[in-house]
């Protein structure tokens, strides 16, 4: 189902001029009985409950997403979230990037969770997927407080348009949240190598707030859609956005490329081989990092990594009777000049916020994406 954009086309500026929970307590610095992570800042351990968040009467919002840890992304949202006030933020991220883990969970390893510093919020980075990370941190092993008020993915870079929400870690993130019966929002933007910068991120943040804000006031009236979680899709220039559009899922995906890679050595190397170009696209994203510690931190654990791989791979028994071939995948976009202009990727390509509800069983699809259309018309409607 898709509506009609022109409804939508100043829920934007009209939520922004409402501004936060009216009832929220105002943004200041505050003392609070625990230091879960982060050096300097102190911040709230939490208590028991759905969304209780501390003796301050806060909210906890839980943030993750799939870029990592050190995401510039993540640090803009989680940083105008600090500065806003009206919930207790907690951050449990991957340690790097999984971009498309899918919802995928790690057993039979452990996994580790370790103290990071995250503008004055709680923040863990885990050794694991985006589902991993909101799986722990709702199970109370973590945190000590019950469930948060409200899961966010985000903000992640890429879309996850059609088909490509079933390989998305962000996705995997919010319906796991969902699974348990937690409120949740995806926030990704549509980053384009030769255009997007770690600014875009900031600007971003201005789609995300007012959404954020009322979501929170809805779900404590009991008036945010329920069993669904919303995908939003920000387009690669936030500030230039042409309005929103709720649109369901539609079948487009991006093309999948198989490689071959020739393996010039014995073939016991090729681990080491396969792992050195592992390294590479590492670095690439270690690049972008917003940190430089923590980019530091992973390279050398990427390194130590390989160490390992290789001195295994020498030791290791010659299989001169098997025949290994070697692979990489490559994930292109595909061009949709002529798609229908109601496909969430059009829709986006086009400049809107696209909206998607996510519904764990078929039979709740309908009636999330008519909860989620009627709860933005409302706050369409509200200013006026």
């Amino acid at each position: 189902m898709s509506l009609n954009p022109a409804l939508f086309s100043d829920l934007q500026s009209a939520l922004s001029r409402k501004g936060p929970p009216s009832s929220a307590p105002p943004a200041e610095a505050e003392e609070s009985s625990a230091t879960d992570a982060g050096a300097g800042c102190e911040v709230s351990q939490g208590g028991e409950g759905i969304g209780d968040g501390s003796a301050d009467g806060k909210p906890i919002v839980l943030v993750t997403n799939s870029d990592g840890i050190d995401s510039p992304g993540l640090a803009s949202l989680v940083e105008a979230l600090v500065e806003r006030g009206i919930c207790n933020v907690f951050v449990c991220a991957p340690q790097s990037e999984k971009l498309m883990s899918g919802h995928a969970v790690t057993i039979r390893e452990t996994i580790v969770a370790t103290s990071a510093e995250m503008n004055c919020a709680a923040a863990f980075e885990i050794t694991g997927t985006p589902a991993d990370c909101v799986s722990l941190a709702l199970s109370g092993a973590l945190f000590s407080w019950g469930k948060p008020l409200l899961v966010i993915s985000g903000i992640n870079s890429g879309s996850s348009c059609g088909h490509d929400m079933l390989y998305s870690g962000a996705v995997a993130g919010a319906k796991e949240a969902l699974i348990s019966g937690v409120p949740s929002f995806t926030f990704s933007l549509n980053w384009k190598k030769e255009k997007s910068q770690e600014n875009d991120f900031k600007d971003a943040i201005s789609v995300c707030l007012p959404l954020i804000d009322a979501a929170i006031k809805d779900i404590a009236k009991g008036a945010f859609p329920q069993n669904c979680a919303l995908k939003v899709e920000i387009p690669t220039s936030p500030p230039a956005n042409k309005g929103f559009k709720v649109i369901k899922q539609s079948t487009w995906r991006s093309n999948l490329n198989w490689q071959a890679v020739s393996a010039n050595r014995h073939p016991s190397s090729a681990n080491f081989m396969s792992n050195q170009q592992s390294l590479g696209a590492q670095l690439a994203q270690l690049g972008r990092d917003a940190s430089a510690a923590g980019a530091a931190r992973r390279l050398t654990t990427q390194k130590k990594n390989l160490e390992v791989v290789e001195s295994v791979g020498a030791a290791g028994k010659s299989d001169t009777n098997k025949v290994k071939k070697f692979f990489r995948l490559e994930v292109t976009q595909q061009h949709e000049e002529d798609a229908d202009e109601n496909l969430d990727v059009k829709a986006l390509e086009d400049g809107y916020v696209v909206v998607t509800p996510i519904s764990l069983s078929p039979n709740d699809q309908s009636a999330g994406e008519a909860a989620v259309s009627e709860w933005i018309s409302n706050l369409a409607q509200e200013d006026q």
